[in-house]
């Protein structure tokens, strides 16, 4: 799993960066080990509900997500396909998830710099809605701030509704994961 974000403190509480907090969630839930440099990435291996996973945050800024990419499936030895994505989306609403297998990237830079990077656009995304800006505000500065007092509960059930969609996409596949996730 990659989570998209930017690495630094600045980024942590930051729209652009739900993807991090669905892999803590998912920390919270295995058991994982120490985290570790592979690459451009932060990596913990572990087990999620008894299932062997690794779970990937990329250091190299979000416009560069496929650098980390296409070095931990090519180390690992994982397919494109086999790697699901979660990342922030400012086409749906905040708060919506949804489990989506290909498409394009809708304007999101890490997801773009992923189907360069791997030259497929064949793999699993958990999208978590962030919602689109005011029309005053450039959508580059929106996904660069926190959000508003009466998003944060909206986004905080939705990094734990993020988070199910990858457990379920891990136990039961993505065909029948994407039925449960999307339904709701």
């Amino acid at each position: 799993m990659i989570g998209l974000g930017n690495h630094g403190g600045e980024y942590a509480s930051t729209r652009h960066n739900v993807g991090w907090r669905c892999l803590a969630e998912l920390e919270r839930r295995g058991r994982f080990g120490r985290e570790r440099r592979e690459g451009p990435a932060r990596v913990r291996q572990g087990t999620l509900g008894g299932i062997d996973v690794v779970l990937a945050r990329p250091h190299t800024y979000m416009n560069l997500s496929g650098r980390a990419g296409l070095h931990l499936t090519g180390k690992l030895g994982v397919p494109p396909e086999e790697v699901i994505v979660v990342h922030d989306d400012l086409d749906l609403r905040v708060g919506r998830v949804q489990l989506k297998r290909g498409g394009g990237h809708a304007g999101q830079k890490g997801v773009l710099s992923l189907i360069n990077a791997w030259r497929t656009r064949d793999f699993l995304r958990v999208r978590i809605g962030i919602g689109r800006p005011p029309p005053d505000v450039d959508p580059v500065d929106y996904v660069l701030q926190p959000f508003a007092r009466d998003e944060r509960p909206l986004i905080d059930d939705a990094v734990i509704r993020a988070a199910d969609a990858v457990e379920a996409a891990v136990r039961l596949g993505p065909e029948e994961a994407m039925n449960v996730t999307n339904r709701r």
